[in-house]
């Protein structure tokens, strides 16, 4: 079975065997990695193409910089990141500068994550977790 990548450098979609994923796969069009152990900064365009194009689940955190729980447990999702790929692709939608794409998913709080699987919410919490909380939450 492949799964469809999006590259976090050029956008470009890829086919990757599932057993590679962990192989630290390039992009086709870029020759950049597909997985840096980082959460990628999204718009609304790079959103669309992870969440609705992608066939991995993404795991979202939806936040503003002027959000104190936010920028407490940016460090933990930046942590989770390195734990969770590449079975999860992670993003982080800044809430004020992409105001609707928080309203189309409904953002009424934050930190709020949601996880993704085909396009479709999968599910969603709110308020500021840890590392340990964020990867059991999304495994679970």
């Amino acid at each position: 079975m492949s799964e469809i990548v999006i590259c976090p450098h050029c956008g470009g979609a890829n086919r990757v065997a599932h057993e590679r994923l962990g192989d630290a796969p390039n992009c086709g069009k870029c020759h950049q990695a597909l997985f840096t152990r980082h959460p990628l900064p999204v718009n609304s365009a790079s959103f669309a193409a992870h969440v609705g194009k992608g066939t991995l689940p993404v795991l979202v955190d939806f936040w503003a910089p002027w959000c104190g729980p936010c920028r407490a447990m940016a460090p933990a999702f930046e942590q989770a990141a390195g734990m969770l790929e590449p079975s999860l692709r992670l993003l982080k939608v800044d809430t004020e500068a992409e105001q609707a794409l928080g309203a189309a998913h409904r953002i009424q709080s934050i930190p709020t994550l949601m996880l993704f699987s085909r396009g479709r919410e999968v599910k969603r919490i709110s308020g500021a977790m840890d590392a340990r909380r964020i990867v059991e939450w999304a495994r679970g």
